[in-house]
């Protein structure tokens, strides 16, 4: 190594690493968040790999379920029988549509703090709120009357478009206790153009940005005895910190389980979780999910529902859109999708910023490690340590995110704590920096000043650093 070389290493681990405890030093196995199924690639695929220790016959459902993952859904009938049936409503036309490469959705474009181009990676929840005594069921909400539990902004032929959406942005600004300024832009959103009449007038709306979707069937594998204890030890620390699960139902299992997926961890498995997007966001039908979602005020949406459904009778199609082994197939994807290695985990500016991390106490609910149990058909993802930096629980985080919309049993002012794995490559794979549940946060930095209610003391923390730490914290964001 170069003289110079080693000296700016040197002089950055006694700027940043005095009395550096071991929990936030380095610890061996952190560079591999994704335990043996990690994967070393910094470029622009770094999200589209399967598990290293995917065996090489086991590799086969994981490219077949990538070209159901990516390749684009048709309007039915159409030659290619295998992918018809998008629609009748619609958002995207393929998984890949929403999270490209695998990897974060954004909103559109602003100019002048307005967005008018439609959104493809954001889409917007609907329902409205519960009658005292009400059951919400099975969706977990309420369906808004008219247009159902998610608004589409585009249609097939002969089908009308739910609406369109604008974007307003109003920035707020603020400082660091050093006096370094700073600039938070809060959304606004308005639905307009209703193709089908007025939104009920207690209409709940929630943006939700396609998040990466890496390392989902090891998440899936932590074992729910160890989150339910993560949540005791947090009540019981009396930070102010508890977080708590989401009790959902899960098309699969056909049961209640525990909430581990989604902005607000309203879903429970990845089977649902694919079947479900291919449902809300394609219209593509499957076993789980047999029906698009038509509300009786779309006329048109429901006759090209009977219509199509005439089309596969006539050919003797199956009933629904993707057939129980495309569906597995691309369940076994979004399963064994890699997370990239980390090869600046030992950099001395990234374990000073760990320190900070720790010190802020953003570990409390980002939690660094775990172990996953047995996953049942995959021998691949059991009893790997991990490091995806989450607790997968529901928490607090105040007014200023709050969207207000309750999902099974997570309230308007709670969201799941996203894992943190892969956060910093979301620049090079998709080219931007775009954070949070809907995208506002412009980057790291940002998405850390927007937390609240159980995390305002740990902003608070952050807002008190100086620049030196600010940047080891970012630094160590950026390796995860």
């Amino acid at each position: 190594m170069p003289l110079t070389q080693t000296l700016r290493i040197a002089a950055i681990a006694a700027l940043y690493l005095p009395a550096l405890s071991a929990a936030t030093g380095f610890e061996p196995g952190e560079e591999l968040p994704g335990g043996n199924t990690s994967i070393s690639d910094d470029g622009r695929n770094a999200f589209s790999h399967p598990a290293a220790n995917l065996s090489v016959d086991r590799q086969t459902p994981f490219f077949i379920g990538n070209s159901f993952f990516k390749k684009n859904w048709v309007e039915a009938p159409a030659s290619t029988t295998g992918r018809d049936g998008l629609g009748p409503h619609f958002i995207t036309r393929s998984c890949a549509g929403c999270h490209a490469l695998d990897g974060r959705g954004a909103p559109p474009p602003a100019q002048d703090g307005v967005s008018t181009e439609q959104p493809v990676g954001l889409l917007f929840r609907l329902s409205i709120p519960a009658r005292p005594g009400e059951a919400i069921g099975r969706d977990g909400v309420v369906p808004e009357p008219t247009y159902g539990t998610q608004f589409n902004n585009a249609a097939v032929s002969g089908v009308t478009a739910e609406g369109k959406v604008t974007i307003e942005y109003i920035e707020q600004a603020g400082s660091f206790a050093d006096g370094t300024p700073y600039s938070l832009r809060k959304p606004r959103y308005r639905l307009h153009d209703l193709a089908y009449g007025p939104l009920h007038p207690d209409t709940l709306i929630s943006p939700r940005v396609a998040p990466v979707v890496i390392g989902l069937g090891l998440l899936e594998a932590i074992p729910t005895a160890d989150l339910r204890a993560i949540a005791e030890r947090q009540a019981a620390d009396g930070r102010g910190i508890s977080g708590r699960l989401n009790r959902v139902w899960d098309a699969g299992l056909q049961d209640w389980t525990v909430g581990r997926f989604g902005w607000k961890a309203n879903v429970g498995s990845v089977l649902h979780q694919t079947a479900g997007a291919f449902q809300g966001d394609m219209g593509i039908t499957s076993r789980l999910f047999p029906n698009e979602e038509c509300t009786q005020a779309q006329a048109d949406c429901r006759a090209r529902q009977r219509q199509e459904a005439e089309w596969r009778k006539g050919r003797s199609e199956p009933a629904v859109d993707i057939d129980d082994r495309a569906l597995e197939r691309t369940v076994f994807y979004t399963t064994t999708l890699a997370v990239p290695a980390r090869p600046d985990a030992r950099d001395p500016q990234v374990l000073a910023g760990k320190r900070v991390f720790h010190d802020a106490q953003c570990a409390s609910c980002h939690v660094p490690r775990h172990v996953t149990g047995e996953l049942p058909g995959y021998p691949e993802l059991s009893q790997q340590t991990i490091y995806p930096y989450t607790d997968l629980l529901l928490h607090d985080m105040g007014e200023g995110l709050a969207d207000g919309r309750p999902d099974f049993e997570a309230n308007g002012r709670e969201w799941r704590t996203p894992p943190l794995w892969g956060i910093g490559r979301v620049k090079t794979v998709n080219g931007h920096t775009h954070l949070l549940h809907d995208g506002r946060a412009r980057n790291l930095m940002e998405a850390i000043l927007w937390h609240g209610g159980e995390a305002e003391a740990a902003k608070s923390k952050v807002l008190g650093l100086s620049r030196a730490e600010r940047d080891a914290l970012i630094r160590f964001l950026e390796s995860l």
